[in-house]
C-alpha cells in the first residue's frame, strides 16, 4: 500500500542531515554544556553555535536575544507569563486572538483566572484575520502585551503581524508572536515584522521534537518560570537539552537554504492540491485565506462528513491527515478555530487539515486527489443528513 504523508502541521519528518549533526553529542561530546572542563566547554560551544543559526535563520540582532525552550507550547508560555509577572506593576490587560492556539489561549486563562489579569481576545472574519483597526481600538493604558499568531495551525492564515506590531509599538505595548507554523517554512525576519518576541519549535521544520526557541528582543523584561539553574542567562533554569539544541541549530540552517525554492515548490503542491479537491468534490467549504496562507496548508470541511471516519478512512488507504491541532486531537468538540470564523458545529465537524513539507511530490499530491472523492462519497452515503437532500 502506497503511503503518504501530509501531516506536517503536527511534525515534520527530522531530516537526516539534523540527524547527522546530533549524533557526536550523544556519543562524543557529552559534557554538560554548564560544566567547566573540555568536555562540558566542547558542549556549550555547539549550543552557542545552534544559537547563532536560529540567530540567521530568522534575522534577529544578537544571538543572545535567542532562548532555547523545550518547544512552541514553552515558548508561549514563557513570553506570556514570564512578561506578565514581570512587568504588573505596569498594567494588568492582555490582547489576543480567538484563534490562537491553546499555548496561548489556556496560558491566557491561566493569567485570567489565576493571577486576575484581563485579557481580550479579539475576533476574526471568516478567513480568520484580525482587524488591525479593531486591535488598535482594543489597546488601552492597562494594556502591557498582544500576542497574535503569524500563521494559523489549522487554516493556515497568515495574519498581517508587520502593521499590527507598528500599532503595538506605538502605543507602548510589547507585541509577541506564536510563528511555531512559520519558521523554516516560509521567510519570517523579526527586523522586519518588528515584533519584541516570537515562538519557533524545530519540529515544525525537520528538526527534532522537545526542542524550541524564544526570541526576545533586547530591553523586553522577563520572569522566568523554571527556576534551579542560571542557563540561558537566568531566564530558563534547566540544563540544556544539548542534543536537541544542536538539531535544531542544524534544521535552522538546513531551513535557510534554498528557501524561496522549497517555498515555492511547496506552495506549487498545496495550489494543485487545492484545485484538485474542489473540482472532484462537492459540499465543501475551503478554510483560511485564499492567499495570505502557510505554503503548505490546506484545509476544507466536507459537509455531512464526521472527521474522525475521514481521517480513519484515509489511514485505510495510506494518507496521513488531521482533522486540526494534534494538540486537540482527543477532543470530541468542533475546532474553535473553525467556530470563530462563522462556521456552525454541524460543518466544523467535517473538517480536514493537509498539510505539506518540501519532502512531498507531486504524484502524492495525485494520489490523495485520486484516493479523497470517493472516501467522500461513501462516507455520505452512509449519512441520512446526506441522503435526505438527494
Amino acid at each position: 500500500m502506497k503511503r503518504v504523508y501530509m501531516d506536517n502541521g503536527a511534525t515534520t519528518r527530522t531530516h537526516p542531515e539534523v540527524l547527522q549533526a546530533m549524533e557526536p553529542y550523544f556519543l562524543e561530546t557529552y559534557g554538560n554544556p554548564s560544566s567547566v572542563h573540555n568536555f562540558g566547554r566542547e558542549a556549550l560551544k555547539g549550543v552557542e553555535e545552534a544559537r547563532e543559526q536560529v540567530q540567521k535563520l530568522i534575522n534577529a540582532h544578537d544571538p543572545q536575544e535567542i532562548i532555547f525552550t523545550s518547544g512552541g507550547t514553552e515558548s508561549d508560555n514563557l513570553a506570556i507569563i514570564g512578561f506578565a509577572m514581570a512587568n504588573r506593576k505596569k498594567g494588568k490587560h492582555i490582547i489576543t486572538s480567538a484563534v490562537e492556539h491553546h499555548g496561548v489561549l489556556h496560558t491566557c486563562e491561566y493569567l485570567e483566572k489565576e493571577l486576575g489579569f484581563s485579557v481580550t481576545y479579539l475576533p476574526v472574519d471568516k478567513f480568520g484575520l484580525v482587524n488591525v483597526e479593531e486591535f488598535q481600538k482594543t489597546i488601552g493604558e492597562d494594556t502591557i502585551l498582544a500576542t497574535i499568531m503569524m500563521g494559523n495551525n489549522e487554516i493556515g492564515t497568515i495574519q498581517p503581524i508587520k502593521e499590527l506590531a507598528e500599532v503595538a509599538r506605538e502605543q507602548g505595548v510589547v507585541f509577541h508572536t506564536d510563528a511555531v507554523q512559520a519558521v523554516g517554512n516560509m521567510p519570517v525576519d523579526v527586523q522586519d515584522l518588528g515584533v519584541d518576541m516570537l515562538a519557533l519549535s524545530a519540529h515544525k521544520f525537520h528538526g527534532p521534537k522537545g526542542v524550541g526557541a524564544l526570541y526576545v528582543r533586547k530591553g523586553v523584561k522577563l520572569h522566568p518560570h523554571m527556576h534551579g539553574g542560571a542557563q540561558e542567562k537566568k531566564r530558563r533554569g534547566s540544563t540544556h537539552n544539548t542534543t536537541g539544541i544542536i538539531g535544531l541549530g542544524k534544521a535552522a540552517e538546513l531551513a535557510r537554504d534554498n528557501l524561496s525554492e522549497k517555498v515555492e515548490k511547496v506552495t506549487k503542491l498545496r495550489d494543485k492540491l487545492i484545485k484538485g479537491i474542489e473540482e472532484n468534490i462537492e459540499e465543501i467549504v475551503f478554510n483560511g485565506h485564499p492567499e495570505q496562507r502557510l505554503p503548505g496548508n490546506v484545509n476544507f470541511c466536507f459537509r455531512y462528513i464526521e472527521g474522525e471516519s475521514l481521517l480513519l478512512s484515509l489511514d485505510l488507504e495510506g494518507i496521513a491527515a488531521s482533522s486540526g491541532s494534534a494538540c486537540t486531537s482527543g477532543s470530541l468538540d468542533p475546532s474553535h478555530v473553525l467556530l470563530a470564523t462563522g462556521l456552525s458545529h454541524e460543518v466544523a465537524h467535517g473538517s480536514l487539515r493537509l498539510t505539506l513539507s518540501y519532502f512531498n511530490e507531486e504524484e502524492e499530491v495525485d494520489y490523495v486527489i485520486e484516493k479523497l472523492p470517493g472516501i467522500i462519497d461513501k462516507l455520505r452515503q452512509m449519512s441520512p443528513l446526506y441522503q435526505s437532500k438527494s
